[in-house]
């Protein structure tokens, strides 16, 4: 096998001791460390494969120039001119793997990188955000691997252990994958399906039935990171089509809850001209943590559906606002699409109560006649596809079924 190697991201005019302590740990794993220095200052450390001052170069600045650049505007010119010093030596087959040492900044640069890498390149990122919620904003879409440091990066007997482990990691992941032989065999279709609690079963149903056609079939947790993958795999013509089961991440998009996709999804399978099949699975409601409800919705109707997640139930303005936002965005959808709503309920939900936020019961969950106005708003905004009615409820199998028919004709038509 050629020598491998595996790029280490750090900024060495502060992490120059962390930086040698990883190169070494993956020499003692077999790879040869490329140390890519991201220091937004220019310095006298030694050691960079490819120094700071040629990222600022590939950026079109000096290293100089960084120095008189506030800390955003000289990240994002290192930012820059990374990505494209990566993707050179990537497409290149110059390393196989990449590990990034940072604090904030530090990750947020690494991990801007590495998420311009393709999905299923081993990527590793040790870092003290990794025990933070806001980790994921650091991998976003992507594949990243994080590994908490425990403490702050310095070099003492635990962050040695966490260095060490994640060394040794993506060194085996860049030998194994420098190691592996390209498959002759054809691969079947990649079908995208959108999933949650409350869509399970008409998920599962229309899982088997699409492997059973010879399809493959990829979930996303509509949960933000979830629908920001679909976006992502779609957009780098990964998969063949989309059946969008579970579309909640657009009513938190609209309400401002905590499982929003961000403004960039049912947008990708559209502008790629995938076929896809949009449903308003769990649209129904919106996602919050216990305990932190905004003073503006306190009087709602809600269901708490564990420890940490509470449910507020969508009212007709938020569905028209949310049909209106579908209907905008699959009106620039270049191939063809089906919305399939089904009449009975668009969750699991529908069997149960609404409380308010003390406990008491409010009524019930099931509430037609708000679901009735997503439908009465997409049919009035939008301007092409086709909209479809059915007389069941989103978990009853002949709603599955009618998805997965639906789906087939719209492949026939895409060719």
């Amino acid at each position: 096998m050629p020598e491998v190697a595996v790029a280490v991201l750090a900024t060495l005019n502060s992490k120059r001791e962390e930086a040698r302590f990883v190169s070494e740990a993956l020499s003692r794993a077999g790879v040869r460390p490329l140390v890519v220095d991201l220091s937004l200052r220019p310095h006298g450390v030694e050691g960079a494969s490819v120094t700071g001052g040629e990222l600022a170069g590939s950026a079109g600045y000096s290293w100089s120039d960084l120095a008189d650049m506030n800390r955003a505007d000289a990240a994002e010119a290192m930012i820059e001119g990374g990505r494209r010093v990566l993707l050179a030596k990537y497409r290149a087959g110059d390393f196989m793997g990449v590990i990034g040492l940072g604090g904030a900044n530090g990750s947020s640069m690494a991990c801007s990188l590495m998420r311009s890498l393709p999905l299923l390149f081993p990527k590793v990122m040790v870092s003290p955000v990794a025990a933070t919620a806001a980790v994921q904003w650091y991998v976003a879409e992507s594949d990243i691997i994080m590994f908490p440091s425990i403490g702050d990066l310095s070099i003492n007997r635990i962050t040695r252990a966490v260095m060490e482990n994640a060394a040794w990691s993506v060194a085996s992941m860049a030998k194994a994958r420098a190691g592996k032989k390209v498959e002759d065999t054809e691969l079947p279709p990649l079908v995208g399906v959108s999933s949650f609690g409350g869509t399970a079963e008409c998920v599962d149903r229309v899982t088997d039935k699409l492997i059973s056609h010879g399809y493959e079939v990829i979930h996303f947790h509509a949960s933000g990171p979830g629908g920001r993958a679909l976006e992502s795999l779609a957009g780098l013509g990964e998969l063949a089509g989309v059946i969008d089961i579970t579309t909640h991440e657009l009513t938190d998009l609209v309400v401002g809850g905590v499982y929003s996709a961000g403004e960039g999804r049912l947008k990708a399978a559209g502008e790629t001209a995938l076929p896809q099949v949009v449903i308003p699975g769990a649209t129904d409601h919106s996602n919050f943590w216990v305990g932190d409800i905004p003073d503006r919705f306190r009087e709602r109707e809600f269901f708490r559906y564990n420890a940490q997640n509470i449910l507020m139930r969508t009212n007709a303005e938020e569905f028209d606002a949310i049909g209106r936002l579908v209907a905008e965005r699959l009106g620039e959808a270049r191939g063809p699409f089906a919305v399939l709503i089904p009449l009975r309920g668009y969750s699991e939900h529908t069997k149960r109560k609404t409380y308010d936020l003390d406990g008491h019961e409010m009524g019930s969950w099931k509430q037609p006649e708000s679901d009735r106005v997503f439908v009465s708003s997409m049919r009035k905004h939008l301007k092409k596809g086709r909209i479809e009615e059915f007389d069941l409820h989103i978990n009853d199998v002949e709603f599955a079924d009618a998805c997965v028919n639906v789906f087939l004709e719209l492949m026939t038509e895409a060719g």
